[in-house]
């Protein structure tokens, strides 16, 4: 090697030029996770299993209504833009009466899903909802 090769000044160690990245995620990133990712990384979420309800903005007069109930639940977000955008809420077993309520009113548009622990799953309409109905006293 000569004296050529030989760089004047050594090299920055930092990989990020652009800003300091957190050593830990956000409370809002880790509740963007996918539902799979986040039982790997921290394995199963202890307590209740949860239900969500994922539904678009329509133009109803009780909408507004159901966006309150929505708020209300134990985690809710929005999510997408535009045409995708969604509003998320989950709800415990013990939000029966609360999830009921706002399943009544978001159940008759066509792009209402229903989500076990954040996935989807068979017969969540036909047999969870139902299951968790004789919750309710």
């Amino acid at each position: 090697m000569s004296e050529a090769d030989t760089p004047t000044t050594r090299p920055l160690e930092r990989f990020w030029p652009y800003a300091e990245l957190a050593e830990e995620p956000t409370p809002e990133e880790l509740a963007a996770i996918d539902p799979d990712l986040h039982e790997a990384l921290f394995g199963a979420p202890p307590g209740p299993f949860s239900i969500t309800l994922q539904f678009p903005t329509v133009d109803a007069p009780d909408f507004a209504r159901a966006l309150e109930l929505a708020k209300s639940s134990r985690e809710y977000r929005e999510v997408g833009q535009g045409e995708a955008h969604r509003h998320r809420a989950t709800f415990h077993s013990t939000d029966a009466r609360s999830l009921r309520d706002l399943f009544r009113i978001v159940d008759r548009y066509d792009a209402c899903e229903v989500l076990v622990d954040g996935r989807p799953v068979p017969y969540a309409r036909e047999l969870w909802l139902p299951l968790v109905w004789f919750l309710l006293r």
